[in-house]
C-alpha cells in the first residue's frame, strides 16, 4: 500500500475510534511511525485528509446512486440499504462529527451538503420504484417523508446511539440497530405479501 493510501487509512481508523477532534496529523503520523513532515508532504493540512476521505466516502456512495434502475423487490431494497449502511459505518465519523468538522472545516459544507442531498434523492427513486411496482403503497408526500427520515437516521444513528442505554442482549446494535429501524419506518406501507418478508428482515437484525 503507498504512504498516501495508509495515511488515509490509519486517519480513517483513528477518526473512527478516537474522535475527529482529537486527533491531529502528528497522532496519525505516530500511529504510522513516519515523520510529521513525511505526512504534511501528502497532505499538508488535516483538512487536506478529511476532505479527502470525504471524498472517498461519496465514492463508496456512487454506486447506490443508480439503486432503483434494479429495484424490483423488498429484497433488493434491503441488499442495497445493508450495504449503504455498512459505507456509513466504515466512515462514520464524518456524519457523527460532523459539528466539528462543519466548524473546523467550512468549505466542506458544501460537498457535505451535496452528498446528503444526492443521498435523500436516490432513497425517493428507489422507494417510487416500490410505488410502481406494487411493494409499497404511499402518498407522494409519505414518500417524500420517508426518503427524507430514512437518510437522517442512517446519518445521525452513531450520534443518537450514544444518547441511548446501553442494549441489553440480543438488542441490535451499530449499523445492526440502524437498520433494523430503517426497516421499521417502512413497515405501514409495503402491501401484505411483501410484510411478512419484512418481519423476517426486521428479525435477522434483532439477533
Amino acid at each position: 500500500m503507498k504512504t498516501r493510501d495508509r495515511i488515509l487509512e490509519t486517519a480513517r481508523l483513528l477518526f473512527n475510534e478516537e474522535g475527529l477532534a482529537q486527533v491531529s496529523t502528528n497522532r496519525v503520523a505516530a500511529e504510522l511511525d513516519i515523520s510529521p513532515g513525511n505526512l504534511h508532504y501528502h497532505f499538508k493540512r488535516k483538512e487536506d485528509l478529511v476532505a479527502w476521505l470525504l471524498r472517498r466516502f461519496a465514492e463508496t456512495l456512487r454506486p447506490f446512486g443508480d439503486a432503483h434502475r434494479s429495484v424490483e423487490a423488498l429484497d433488493d431494497l434491503w441488499v442495497s440499504m445493508h450495504l449503504a449502511l455498512e459505507a456509513v459505518d466504515h466512515y462514520r465519523f464524518l456524519l457523527r462529527d460532523v459539528d466539528y468538522l462543519l466548524r473546523e472545516f467550512p468549505a466542506l459544507l458544501r460537498p457535505m451538503r451535496e452528498l446528503t442531498a444526492q443521498r435523500v434523492t436516490t432513497m425517493r427513486s428507489v422507494l417510487s420504484k416500490l410505488l410502481d411496482t406494487g411493494v409499497i403503497a404511499a402518498t407522494d408526500e409519505q414518500l417524500d417523508t420517508l426518503a427524507l427520515h430514512t437518510i437522517l437516521a442512517s446519518t445521525a444513528w452513531h450520534s443518537f446511539e450514544n444518547l441511548l442505554p446501553p442494549p441489553q442482549p440480543p438488542a441490535p446494535s451499530g449499523i445492526h440497530a440502524a437498520a433494523y429501524h430503517l426497516l421499521v419506518l417502512l413497515s405501514p406501507y409495503v402491501d401484505e405479501e411483501s410484510r411478512h418478508y419484512l418481519a423476517y428482515l426486521r428479525s435477522r437484525y434483532a439477533k
